[in-house]
């Protein structure tokens, strides 16, 4: 065939120029590892979020209501937990806290509120500033601190909101409560969203942290959206610090098995060290930003390369072991495997390119970067690698260089081999019989996956409450940092009803002037959806209808132009809108109107709050059918809303990028094999286990309660290219045996040779990437079992279920259709081969 003159060539390369190969991938090695230093890093859940439009919606709403001229704020939670929070000394304590916090200028602290600030204003109603608050709580007696906090809970509708769940108003009493200092930024930046990357709150909030520790106030916890971003970007590190030592430890464990020669290991070694300084290299060049989820990419790379290198060294083995020179050996090897990787990195290539077509600009990322990644570890062990075993072996016949062993794993005879032949042993005696149980537990596993759930919170990126007891006792550098944003979220939304994050945001674009305006903004807060918090029977929001509201209140002549152009005395105008919108720009309530109208009255916003407990998806439909209400264009926004899109984004590319990876490499797999072997069907065979595989392997995620996360929805398509690795190894080596023996003794060899390799790489990259579990990363540590599993599942599959696979694609492709002929498809032994195929 003329493939094989290209093969030939690499040959002769590999074998006669095997010095100067070397060579050149060092110095390849070299130009790629300029760029690893221009490798820049990008964490958190906005990577997540360009291009959607409820995403665009969120930026125009904190574009236009945020002045740009005018500084930015942002705000802290005081969290105080006591027995009693109502009690007087722990309102004292909370507003000293504030008092400290507000008497730092390097915290730029522009207000604070709390439920002891209601009380002291309750005690003392003149009491404005913290200190005066102190004084006041400070004369009060316990007794009127009681009733103090009842006419709170009664006259004000925000202090119960402070409150957690257990709170009592008879008794005076809860268990905690949430105090908020806000900052002011300067103009043009922007407080984060806590979502990852850094944060200019996160100085603010550290200090805020030792300010009220160092005052003995430790009933109270510091939190904010820069704390948030402080810990993002400390979770990558601190799970590549605990897992790579682990992972490098497994790795050279299992690689010494499968070698048994230190040569011959550091060789591989320095292959997969080179097809990661490639990738990463190549990254820095191309400007592709570090993320999270490209943290998957080298033990994907390994899993790959640790497979390419043992069957080369095995291979090769193979055939010294039967007395072949160095030459021959090695030009038999890459006769054979060069054909083998050459079809296992496209179709692993096929597998990762899938994620191309995701709407996530960090999946397409790591599509592209795991395919360039694979392409290299192709030409790195494919060709470097054999040529410098080459050179060892010649240097050896030169050199008293130390040999520990050069047998093949699963040779005739040993142990392992008499293992490795269970699937052949059960094509042999019944293989239509297994094939039928593989189907329905195939199709039973595929039923059950439909039960899969999708997540996209900050909860995936960030670690989990308490790390295992081991982890916490490691020393360091390994001792992962302190942690306390989980423990705080899952407080605050375990025991308050509502939380600063619970809230939906309703972008309206129109001309604000029209009378029909602020009626209808206020029309869509009644008979509010289930999701939405109540309060006097509407949704509980703020807009500038608000704003006018809480100025007419303060505001006599305010008032006095409100109710001249209120026609039906709802405390809404609906004339003359430009000049109370006029007024309000113009007075001391500027800056807040802004918070909610566009300066050109072109477009506003409204925010409600949601239930702390109503699940993203509820909230995003329930925000859709209010904004659908208004008969202006409005887009249903918020961080809820965002985070939900891509949650559904996240499933749509799962099952898109899976369609395609799987019609892809059947399709791949079809045509090379009718190229290189005539035929074609055989392609058909090696789908089989693929398909096995990931129908377990998304049963084994429902089981075990893993959801399609950012990083998980890749792992369909990524099974598909890494079981594919499997199958394609035993399918062309069953290939190239069949062509010269019957079909029972190619198996049999097939298993034997091929399938020992299979067994050593399978250990090494199971437990290499296994060890990922122990991340901090919780997505990161989801994914490494999944990863791990569906290598062992592409393992099994192909060792157990493709020899009864192959056994009946004989019998149907090869097979004598006559009466005899059919009658024998049910049989153990098949009729005599006839010439063809399909």
């Amino acid at each position: 065939m003329d493939y094989q003159r290209y093969i030939d060539w690499a040959d002769d390369r590999i074998v006669h120029d095997s010095r100067k190969v070397v060579v050149a991938f060092l110095l390849v090695t070299v130009v790629f590892s300029a760029g690893l230093g221009s490798v820049s890093t990008n964490s958190g859940t906005s990577q997540f979020t360009t291009g959607l439009p409820a995403e665009e919606a969120f930026e125009r709403v904190n574009e236009e209501f945020s002045p740009t001229f005018s500084p930015d704020t942002g705000s802290t939670q005081l969290i105080q937990r006591e027995n009693n929070v109502l009690s007087k000394p722990a309102l004292l304590r909370m507003l000293r806290s504030q008092h400290r916090l507000k008497e730092h200028s390097g915290l730029r602290v522009t207000d604070t509120a709390s439920a002891a600030s209601i009380v002291a204003g309750q005690l003392n109603p003149s009491a404005t500033t913290t200190e005066e608050q102190i004084y006041a709580v400070e004369r009060a007696t316990p007794s009127e601190i009681d009733a103090a906090v009842e006419r709170a809970a009664e006259e004000n509708p925000r202090f119960e909101s402070l409150l957690s769940t257990d709170f009592n108003r008879r008794s005076a009493s809860a268990s905690a409560t949430i105090g908020t200092v806000t900052h002011e930024i300067p103009a043009g930046i922007s407080g984060g969203s806590g979502q990852g990357g850094s944060s200019p709150l996160t100085s603010i909030q550290r200090q805020a942290e030792f300010t009220v520790s160092s005052a003995g106030q430790g009933t109270t916890t510091v939190f904010g959206s820069g704390i948030v971003a402080d810990e993002f970007s400390n979770v990558v590190s601190d799970s590549l610090i605990l897992t790579v030592p682990a992972a490098v430890l497994f790795i050279l464990f299992f690689l010494t098995i499968a070698y048994r020669d230190l040569a011959d290991m550091a060789l591989g070694l320095l292959a997969l060290f080179m097809a990661v300084v490639w990738t990463f290299g190549f990254m820095g060049l191309a400007g592709i930003p570090f993320s999270q989820l490209l943290i998957a990419v080298p033990p994907l790379l390994l899993a790959v390369g640790i497979d390419f290198g043992i069957h080369a060294v095995n291979r090769y083995r193979e055939e010294r072991a039967d007395g072949e020179g160095i030459d021959t050996s090695m030009r038999t090897t890459t006769d054979q495997l060069l054909v083998a990787f050459f079809i296992v990195t496209m179709t692993t290539v096929i597998g990762f390119a899938a994620n191309l077509t995701s709407a996530l600009p960090p999946i397409q990322d790591f599509g592209y970067v795991a395919s360039i990644g694979i392409i290299f570890t192709f030409l790195i062990f494919g060709v470097f690698l054999p040529a410098a075993k080459v050179e060892l072996d010649r240097l050896r016949q030169r050199y008293p260089i130390p040999t520990f062993s050069e047998s093949p794993l699963g040779s005739e005879g040993s142990a392992l081999g008499a293992v490795l032949r269970g699937g052949v042993v059960i094509a042999n005696r019944a293989p239509v019989v297994f094939l039928v149980l593989i189907l329905v537990s195939t199709a039973g596993a595929s039923y059950y996956a439909t039960g899969v759930s999708t997540s996209f919170s900050q909860d995936d990126f960030l670690p989990p409450e308490e790390n295992p007891d081991f982890v916490e006792a490691l020393p360091e550098p390994f001792a992962p940092s302190d942690y306390t944003v989980t423990a705080v979220t899952n407080f605050l939304e375990e025991n308050f009803d509502s939380t600063q994050s619970s809230q939906a945001t309703v972008y309206v674009e129109g001309p604000m002037r029209e009378d029909s305006a602020l009626e209808q903004m206020y029309r869509a807060g009644e008979d509010p959806p289930e999701t939405f918090v109540r309060e006097d029977g509407r949704a509980d929001s703020t807009s500038i209808v608000t704003v006018i509201q809480d100025r007419a209140e303060r505001d006599p002549e305010f008032r006095r132009m409100v109710e001249r152009n209120d026609r039906n005395d709802n405390g809404v105008p609906d004339d003359n809108l430009g000049e109370i919108y006029e007024y309000l720009l113009d007075s001391s309530a500027r800056g807040q109107a802004l918070n909610y109208i566009a300066e050109d009255y072109r477009s506003a916003r409204v925010v409600y709050t949601v239930e702390s407990d109503a699940s993203d998806s509820a909230v995003t439909d329930d925000t859709q059918a209010v904004a659908e209400d208004f008969r202006y264009e409005a887009t249903a926004t918020g961080s809820i809303v965002v985070f939900q899109a891509v949650s559904d984004l996240i499933l749509e590319s799962a099952i898109q990028s899976l369609a395609i990876a799987l019609a892809g490499a059947s399709v791949f797999l079809v045509m090379i094999y009718g190229v290189l072997e005539g035929r074609p069907s055989l392609g058909l065979a090696n789908t089989v286990p693929v398909v096995v595989t990931v129908a377990w392997l998304a049963g084994t995620m429902r089981l075990l309660g893993i959801p399609f996360n950012a990083l998980t929805a890749t792992l369909l398509a990524i099974t598909i290219g890494l079981g594919v690795d499997y199958s394609v190894h035993i399918t062309h080596r069953f290939a190239d045996e069949f062509g010269e023996t019957d079909l029972q003794t190619a198996l049999d060899r097939t298993v034997r040779g091929t399938g020992g390799a299979l067994f050593g790489s399978m250990l090494t990259t199971v437990f290499g990437i296994g060890v990922l579990a122990l991340a901090v990363f919780p997505a990161i540590g989801q994914f490494g079992v999944l990863t791990a599993l569906s290598i062992a599942y592409a393992f099994l599959a192909s060792l157990l279920v493709l020899p009864s696979v192959l056994v009946v694609w004989d019998r149907l492709f090869n097979a004598d259709w006559s009466v005899r002929g059919l009658l024998s498809l049910g049989s153990s032994r098949r009729p005599a081969p006839v010439d063809g195929d399909d």
